[in-house]
């Protein structure tokens, strides 16, 4: 994957001392980092404090990073691994709320929805999918998101997560189990 010119030019800006190519990298990631970072520590608070930190330590190394690298998925990466670094750290995972949080896919499928009914129906399993998200340990979480929210390969989560393919697989396998059991589907679709 080719480095989006946009981000190649912010982060030549930072390397060259100017602090507004970090304010475009900001700009253009900052909302999907901190949901990203929400689905995995399930903390708002928390999340906030992955992604600032993670925007600052890309800024104290900007001058480490390769150019000839894609910025998005290797800050995304960054996310993930910080948001499970920080919940092993601090041996919490807060209940789910999503009041609040940006989550527009699913506030379109709603809006698409034909009947109360079938609203009913999408509020029951929107919960009930967060709740069983929220119950997977940390790691297993983080598979699913960098799968199915970030849309990685299984190739880019073993280099994110420095893990093993057979790993990766193994995990995002006992996950979808996990949450098929806790969901109570006999099949889940991919």
């Amino acid at each position: 994957m080719q480095p989006d010119t946009d981000d190649l030019d912010a982060i030549r800006r930072l390397k060259s001392g100017d602090i507004g190519g970090l304010e475009i990298l900001i700009a253009r990631y900052q909302g999907k980092a901190l949901r990203t970072a929400f689905l995995v520590t399930h903390d708002s608070a928390m999340a906030e404090d992955v992604v600032q930190d993670v925007f600052v330590r890309f800024f104290q190394r900007v001058d480490r990073f390769d150019e000839c690298r894609s910025f998005e998925p290797y800050f995304m990466r960054s996310v993930v691994n910080a948001a499970l670094n920080t919940i092993q750290r601090e041996k919490r995972i807060q209940p789910v709320d999503f009041a609040g949080t940006d989550v527009s896919a699913l506030e379109t499928l709603l809006e698409q929805a034909a009947s109360v009914e079938e609203q009913v129906e999408f509020n029951t399993l929107k919960w009930q999918i967060t709740e069983a998200l929220a119950n997977l340990p940390p790691r297993q979480r983080a598979v699913i998101v960098q799968r199915y929210y970030l849309e990685m390969t299984e190739k880019e989560m073993s280099d994110a997560l420095e893990t093993p393919p057979g790993t990766v697989k193994w995990l995002l396998n006992a996950a979808r189990l996990r949450l098929r059991s806790l969901l109570g589907l006999e099949r889940m679709a991919e």
